[in-house]
């Protein structure tokens, strides 16, 4: 296998730790408070009554709370929508920090104001520079509720939806899949004797991302992690998490090891690079089932799958081997296959678009594409698809079938 700098930039370099929700609305608030105890101290000519800013402050304040249901009005609308129109597991916009961003300004902007308005109190004048310090972040607040419109309204239509779900996926592709492949490759070295398993003690977990750094540091006295979980799995109590290879058994304690391992209650973007074919496989049964019944939709998620596929297809896939600075091996990921991804992206809608020519012709048009631009390793899994769609459409729809393929009906 290829053999991968482990401390290379990048988004496998370092897990993406999300900044929390409640944490950005602290920062806010802090900000708001200090700014709200330190201007009105401000005696900067000119000035304007004390009582006119102070009426503007607490009607501004308040005023500005409406934001905040708007914003909660949103978010509700997007997600019950994306939950039951698409799939379940979309959380583009929840994630967004857009809507946190504006949530937090808008408790700044009104702790600013009440505060400012307190501190004041009986002074006859104050500076111009509070009053136009409350008009700043109003209208900032606005440019980012305008902003969080537009996604809003761009989150509940379905090509936006599908093109943001593209880019997320052909990101960690990208990242992970640099290089032109497959090429012959060097055979892998043997692994040291297998020491013991690592296994998961908690409770159910997906795992999320892994931290290299932490396992090439668990693996520095010469041992070798084997992960056996791949990101996005599901870590259930006492399953193996992973296997460790040489050393003296003790240098790479467990504690260690897991600590490399990022784990949450639903899947992520940004290391798992199967989550985008299965949040577009998502999209694609919903939209075939008996109660939508919207092959249409279904043709769309399978240009999108095709636009990841394509490309994917001429990469080195073979990039598990995550080497130390001096060349040696010392964790070896769990990585999808080429026929993983096929799988996941095109078996369910395959059969789930039987009853529909249109998925039948498109899936067809797409693994045509794929055999003329597989080379030979990664053919069969595409040719196997390829005549289970045509048997499909042959045996459902013979005369549409004849037309296509030139032939005589069955």
């Amino acid at each position: 296998m290829q053999r991968l700098a482990a401390r290379r930039s990048g988004r496998f370099g370092r897990p993406r730790r999300r900044l929390r929700a409640g944490l950005v609305q602290l920062v806010f608030a802090v900000a708001g408070l200090g700014l709200g105890l330190l201007l009105p101290r401000i005696t900067a000519e000119p000035t304007v009554a004390s009582t006119r800013v102070t009426e503007a402050l607490i009607g501004v304040g308040f005023g500005v709370l409406g934001l905040v249901s708007v914003i909660f009005s949103l978010l509700f609308l997007v997600v019950q929508w994306a939950f039951g129109s698409l799939s379940p597991r979309l959380n583009l916009f929840r994630d967004d920090p857009i809507v946190w961003r504006t949530f937090g300004l808008a408790v700044g902007v009104f702790v600013f104001s009440v505060t400012s308005a307190l501190v004041i109190g009986n002074d006859p004048e104050v500076s111009v520079i509070v009053p136009a310090v409350e008009v700043a972040g109003v209208l900032a607040a606005i440019a980012l509720l305008r902003n969080l419109q537009v996604k809003a309204f761009a989150s509940i239509q379905l090509a936006p939806t599908l093109s943001a779900i593209a880019a997320q996926g052909r990101g960690i592709l990208d990242d992970l899949y640099p290089g032109p492949g497959p090429s012959a490759q060097p055979p892998a070295a043997p692994l040291p004797p297998l020491r013991r398993a690592v296994t998961w003690p908690g409770q159910q977990a997906i795992l999320q991302q892994l931290d290299l750094r932490r396992l090439l540091d668990a693996a520095a006295g010469g041992a070798v992690i084997v992960l056996r979980a791949r990101i996005g799995d599901t870590l259930q109590n006492g399953a193996v998490a992973a296997y460790l290879h040489g050393g003296d058994g003790g240098d790479a304690s467990d504690a260690a090891i897991l600590g490399g391992l990022v784990t949450g209650p639903e899947r992520t973007f940004h290391q798992d690079p199967l989550f985008a074919f299965r949040l577009l496989a998502d999209i694609g049964l919903r939209a075939l089932s008996p109660a939508v019944n919207d092959p249409a939709t279904a043709v769309q998620v399978l240009d999108t799958i095709e636009s990841l596929l394509t490309p994917l297809v001429t990469r080195n896939l073979d990039v598990a081997d995550i080497a130390d600075d001096a060349g040696a091996v010392r964790v070896v990921l769990a990585l999808p296959s080429w026929d993983d991804y096929l799988r996941i992206a095109l078996d369910d809608l395959i059969e789930s678009g039987s009853r529909s020519p249109m998925v039948l012709l498109q899936a067809r048009a797409l693994l045509s594409g794929l055999l003329n631009a597989a080379p030979p390793q990664r053919r069969s899994p595409v040719t196997w698809r390829l005549d289970r769609a045509e048997e499909l459409m042959a045996d459902n729809f013979p005369v549409i079938w004849s037309h296509t393929a030139g032939g005589d009906p069955a």
